[in-house]
């Protein structure tokens, strides 16, 4: 499995993004994560293939995870930006159930991040 995120940038405080992932092989479970300088990984969404979604308590109401049809490419809409959401945003999966948000170790997937910096 081969996970490439895109879409990142910079952003004003405000504004908003959207993250792509492409997706090759097959994944139950997908997941965003994002990681600030000096904190921990932390969950954003997940989605499982019938389309359930899972949001950190913080985060609903501004970010929306997605995926196509295929589930070839996984999105991450964010509305709303503030410097605090700014940091490296990955893409993750797994092959097996429990789509939990709590734990890095659960996905043995993952792209090579893509930045997003919210600043004016």
């Amino acid at each position: 499995v081969q996970l490439v995120e895109s879409g990142g940038g910079l952003v004003q405080p405000g504004g908003s993004l959207r993250l792509s992932c492409a997706v090759s092989g097959y994944t139950y479970c997908m997941a965003w994560f994002r990681q600030a300088p000096g904190k921990k990984r932390e969950g954003v969404a997940s989605i499982d293939p019938s389309g359930n979604t899972a949001y950190a308590d913080s985060l609903k109401g501004r970010f929306t995870i997605s995926q196509d049809n295929t589930r070839n490419t996984l999105y991450l809409h964010m509305n709303g930006l503030d410097p605090e959401d700014s940091g490296m945003y990955y893409c993750a999966a797994k092959p097996s159930a429990l789509c939990t948000l709590r734990s890095t170790a659960a996905y043995i997937y993952w792209g090579q991040g893509t930045q997003v910096t919210v600043s004016s």
